[in-house]
């Protein structure tokens, strides 16, 4: 079967023949549908990050079942799922309450999941080591839900840990309207009564905020100019929540010059920058949160709200052997919403 394969740091993805794997006692096999490209995948074919070459690719995956393993039940063969991306040891206190982004034993278990060390679903095939790690779709089309499975559960995620905080008349600022922020806009708008900035470098996602429900949208090219155009939104209430989808050291910037008191600045994206943390660095109150991911029964929420059309992820669909021209366009930052592979 054709796969996208991670070759080590510093090399292209590319596109090889490997075996259809065969699914053991508890494992489930899977006939993809869609992966989504994310681009921390970028980050991991680019920086050091202990995974091993020779994986297949992909952590945003949905699919059919194709054959169960000895031992799985509460699922047949033709079912539509989605996969849970980051896999733990399905043992500890963080995994048995579903929260398998936190679990305690991640560092060894020799990787974060499918994609992340593991073969992942950029591929016509996926092994999923445990039926626990699956989430019907329902009438969901895979193409269209595998996205989900991170670029809607990790803002969901945080999002729901910053509720308290956005009642009516609150602010929030979304920084980054990629494949993270336009699901972002999406959640705000349908989990909280509150205003939404949306900030990017790039006018047509601007536009697509606008369309997704923001209320206002800012050129963020400009720091200073940024600020000052958010602050005068916001006013001296400031921002309840900064949600940085991007993390690089020019929205850390932004998003510290925003905030308000008693306010949550979350950090979701992976782009290396710096804050210099102390007191007086940001308002009183305020909490600065670097969440992971989210739960598997968080994306079972993602999912039904999906189902009711209350969320949708905007995709753009590639056949599987373009996948290192996909990346080459998310990394020049020219994907609208989320691309996602289909074999």
């Amino acid at each position: 079967m054709k796969a996208v394969r991670f070759n080590g740091v510093g090399k292209p993805a590319t596109v090889e023949d490997v075996p259809r794997p065969e699914p053991g006692p508890g494992q489930v096999l899977l006939k993809i549908g869609g992966a989504g490209v994310c681009h921390s995948d970028l980050h991991v074919m680019e920086e050091e990050l202990g995974f091993r070459a020779g994986f297949t690719l992909g952590h945003e995956n949905a699919g059919w079942i194709a054959a169960l393993g000895e031992g799985v039940g509460g699922f047949k063969e033709g079912d539509a799922v989605a996969v849970y991306g980051p896999w733990g040891c399905g043992h500890c206190h963080a995994c048995q309450v579903s929260m398998e982004n936190y679990c305690e034993n991640a560092e060894r278990l020799g990787g974060a999941g499918g994609g992340l060390g593991f073969d992942g679903g950029m591929a016509e095939y996926m092994l999923v080591p445990a039926a626990r790690l699956l989430v019907p779709l329902g009438s969901l089309d895979p193409r269209q839900a595998a996205p989900l499975s991170d670029a809607a559960l990790t803002p969901y995620h945080a999002i729901k840990r910053a509720l308290p905080r956005l009642a009516a008349g609150a602010t929030a600022v979304v920084l980054g309207v990629g494949g993270l922020g336009h699901m972002a806009v999406q959640l705000l708008r349908a989990l909280a009564p509150v205003r939404i900035v949306a900030g990017d470098v790039d006018a047509a996602k601007l536009r697509q905020a606008r369309e997704l429900g923001a209320d206002a949208t800012v050129d963020t090219r400009d720091v200073e100019a940024a600020a000052a155009a958010i602050r005068d939104i916001v006013g001296p209430r400031g921002a309840a929540l900064v949600l940085d989808c991007v993390g690089i050291q020019p929205t850390f910037d932004l998003g510290a010059r925003v905030l308000g008191r008693d306010s949550r600045w979350t950090i979701v994206g992976l782009g290396g920058g710096h804050h210099d943390f102390r007191f007086g660095s940001t308002p009183y109150g305020c909490e600065v949160c670097t969440p992971y991911w989210g739960g598997r029964a968080e994306l079972m929420e993602v999912i039904a709200m999906a189902r009711d059309g209350r969320i949708r992820a905007h995709i753009t669909e590639y056949p599987l052997e373009r996948a290192p021209e996909v990346y080459a366009e998310l990394k020049a930052g020219k994907v609208v919403g989320r691309a996602v592979l289909v074999p």
